[in-house]
């Protein structure tokens, strides 16, 4: 099988995005996915813009205005708007037939941009959304058939479990953890106009994404939004996916 390129974009703050998506690249690569990392959206975005081709987008990264007051000492380093050609080169991808997928904050991402949570599913409200820190955390699978949960097991990790947010109302869990009593989606895979787009907001740490479940979850979820589902993933260990 023709090995499958993905270009993953990562950046931000509060995050060690290097260690998550290393850990990203390393668990997709035994599924023949070769992953690109940048932080430098404005030139990714570019390129795809002008005709760079990847079979699969993944968004591992917290890349927004940041508008609230509380950000203001982090703006200039961190603050990103995003123009016409990023905008241009996602519905390119999308157009095209490649997959996409978005991992953790990505809700977060291009809050300029109301398309955007209608593509990944969900958007943070800065009214209501919120997390408390890193907790041992119970992920229950939904009774949804879908190949990426399929014959997995509930599982319990140490992660951010974000609760509250705007999720779309033809979004379907696929797992979901509890927040003060009440279940908040964490995984779900769909398409949006044709394209496949499977939303993970799990794997604020490299430990969340080596979990042996979580690990199999997120490259199955790369290989379903790249139309691989029928491939065989069955349990992920650090250092590769069997």
């Amino acid at each position: 099988m023709t090995a499958a390129t993905n270009l993953l974009l990562t950046g931000g703050h509060a995050h060690d995005f290097a260690a998550t998506s290393q850990a990203i690249a390393d668990l997709l690569a035994p599924q023949g996915i070769r992953t690109q990392i940048t932080e430098d959206l404005p030139a990714a975005f570019e390129d795809l813009h002008r005709g760079a081709r990847y079979d699969l987008l993944t968004v591992n990264a917290v890349r927004f205005r940041m508008l609230p007051d509380r950000y203001r000492d982090l703006r200039g380093a961190y603050a990103f708007e995003l123009d016409d050609v990023g905008k241009e080169a996602i519905l390119g991808h999308l157009s095209r037939g490649g997959g996409l997928l978005a991992l953790h904050t990505a809700p977060i991402c291009f809050d300029d941009w109301p398309m955007w949570p209608e593509i990944v599913g969900a958007a943070w409200d800065w009214a209501t959304s919120g997390h408390p820190p890193p907790l041992a955390s119970a992920i229950s699978f939904t009774d949804e058939p879908h190949p990426v949960t399929a014959g997995l097991e509930d599982f319990e990790l140490v992660d951010e479990i974000y609760h509250d947010m705007a999720v779309a109302a033809n979004v379907v869990p696929l797992a979901t953890s509890q927040y003060q009593g009440r279940p908040q989606p964490v995984l779900w895979a769909r398409t949006w106009r044709g394209s496949r787009v499977a939303t993970d907001v799990l794997g604020h740490s490299r430990a969340s994404l080596e979990h042996p479940v979580h690990g199999t979850v997120v490259a199955r979820a790369a290989l379903w939004a790249l139309g691989r589902e029928d491939a065989s993933v069955t349990a992920y260990q650090a250092g590769g996916v069997g």
